[in-house]
């Protein structure tokens, strides 16, 4: 392994606060950065820049 990959500083433990976002507003933007991911793949199908039939 080559140590210039290596994060400068590792953490064992990372945790969050779960009270600042609300679950029906963290469902909202996960599905509007789905929805947004699905636009920008919509223009790369339509431009012909990739193969709608490859999409998941």
């Amino acid at each position: 392994m080559d140590p210039k990959y290596f994060r400068p500083a590792e953490v064992d433990s990372l945790r969050g606060d779960s009270t600042k976002v609300e679950f029906q507003e963290l469902v909202k933007m996960m599905v509007d950065h789905d929805l947004e991911i699905a636009e920008r793949e919509k223009v790369l199908v339509d431009a012909g820049y990739i193969d709608a039939q490859q999409q998941p």
